[in-house]
């Protein structure tokens, strides 16, 4: 071990009940997720969450000063106190209304009352760090690779322009003072995708950058995947051994969902449209052989879809395959040899529909377990470890190895199980 992490206050009461408290902890709105990871011995076995977020409006007035252009940088603190600045133009929102809900969920009104104790004040980490360990600890999670929240629609911004400066001062700010903070934290950094020569100019200098993984596209654009201007950074991510992740999103505006009227419609579509239409078009288009040692991962899209699809491209390319001259293969060959998070893990009734989706993507080498926490809809380890037709090994693969083998990891698990124990008593 690097580090002893901090020990959750055992007498801890669910403060963060009562509105007039003025009070919040993630280790009491997780305990029973402590109490699962005890239960089934987690704190023994690898895990790695490959989907977490934290809320980069929170820390917006420290990632501004990250701005290399000093007048975008007036722009994006302009009309508002910087330790006030929750929100910018800068970043657009989901137009939803209904994401943040009431009552149990509590985390999404009440998180900015949550403070660090002195403990972790003094290892001198910074607030973002200091919340991830926290959730890290009570979901016994070894690894975590963060991602941003509102910064995934950012690719929807009409001036590239801003895409490109935030995500350049996002990652100065993400590897500079937050991954640093914590021995458990990477990250696959944001590219800014409307600019294929920015996004292969942030690959160059912070690829070899400390807790850097990998790099991540947030699937709401229209950026076609298979333009020739991407082919210059899909080489150097190849070259670099550096995975690229699609991580899924909702945009409602889009005129394919503007006939969707509830929020549970466009939740249940938009996060697999989107890495549909970019996995389809990776694979018509050749790029698995264009790229062969590059590896893709499509994440917080659950799994449900995968089966649909590669059917479907099977489907069209035994009668078409004309149009794909590159493939020598069926396209859902191409597809199990990617990458997958398990977030949101769809579980219907009847397990065998569950099962028969796991052999058909090879869960057991592909698939890599992901919380999506602290969203409200976020998968405990749990999840995984439970599904009765899974072998050990494959459990352990899911959970950790899957993840260890393709970002690089340790095998062994990082955290103090005696600690853990001991703390949540």
């Amino acid at each position: 071990m690097t580090e002893t992490p901090v020990r959750p206050d055992p007498t801890l009461r669910a403060t963060y009940r009562d509105v007039d408290t003025g009070s919040f902890d993630t280790r009491e709105l997780l305990a029973n997720a402590r109490r699962q990871a005890e239960e089934r011995d987690l704190d023994r076995m690898l895990v790695v969450d490959v989907d977490a977020h934290h809320y980069e409006t929170e820390a917006w007035s420290e990632i501004v000063t990250y701005l290399e252009d000093p007048v975008l940088q007036h722009l994006a603190t302009a009309g508002r106190h910087p330790s006030l600045a929750k929100t910018s133009a800068f970043l657009p929102t989901q137009i939803s209304g209904q994401q943040d809900l009431a009552g149990r969920v509590s985390r999404y009104t009440r998180r900015h009352l949550e403070k660090l104790d002195a403990a972790e004040e003094s290892t001198k980490s910074n607030r973002t760090a200091g919340l991830a360990r926290r959730a890290m600890e009570m979901m016994s999670i070894d690894y975590q690779i963060l991602f941003p929240g509102l910064m995934l629609n950012l690719g929807l911004h009409p001036q590239k322009e801003f895409e490109v400066a935030v995500a350049r001062a996002y990652a100065r700010w993400l590897t500079e003072k937050v991954i640093p903070a914590d021995p458990g934290l990477r990250t696959m950094l944001y590219l800014p995708f409307n600019d294929p020569e920015a996004s292969l100019e942030l690959v160059k200098e912070f690829a070899d950058a400390p807790g850097v993984v990998g790099f991540m596209v947030t699937a709401t654009r229209y950026k076609a995947v298979h333009d020739n201007a991407y082919m210059p950074l899909y080489a150097e991510l190849e070259r670099r051994g550096k995975p690229l992740g699609f991580h899924a999103v909702f945009h409602r505006a889009d005129r394919s969902f503007e006939q969707l009227n509830k929020f549970i419609s466009i939740h249940s579509l938009g996060f697999t449209f989107t890495n549909m239409i970019h996995l389809t078009n990776w694979i018509v288009n050749g790029l698995p052989v264009r790229f062969p040692g590059l590896d893709v991962v499509w994440i917080e899209s659950g799994l449900a879809w995968l089966p649909f699809l590669m059917q479907r491209l099977d489907h069209e390319w035994a009668l078409r395959s004309s149009e794909t001259p590159l493939l020598t293969r069926a396209p859902s060959t191409y597809i199990r040899e990617m990458y997958f998070t398990s977030q949101p893990l769809e579980t219907p009734e009847d397990l065998s529909i569950l099962e028969t989706t796991f052999k058909m993507i090879n869960a057991e080498t592909q698939l890599l377990y992901s919380s999506d926490y602290p969203h409200w809809d976020f998968d405990v380890p749990s999840r995984i470890y439970d599904l009765p037709f899974l072998t050990d090994q494959a459990r352990r693969n899911i959970l950790g190895l899957n993840a260890a083998r393709l970002f690089g990891l340790p095998t062994e698990p990082r955290l103090d199980p005696e600690y853990l124990r001991g703390g949540i008593r």
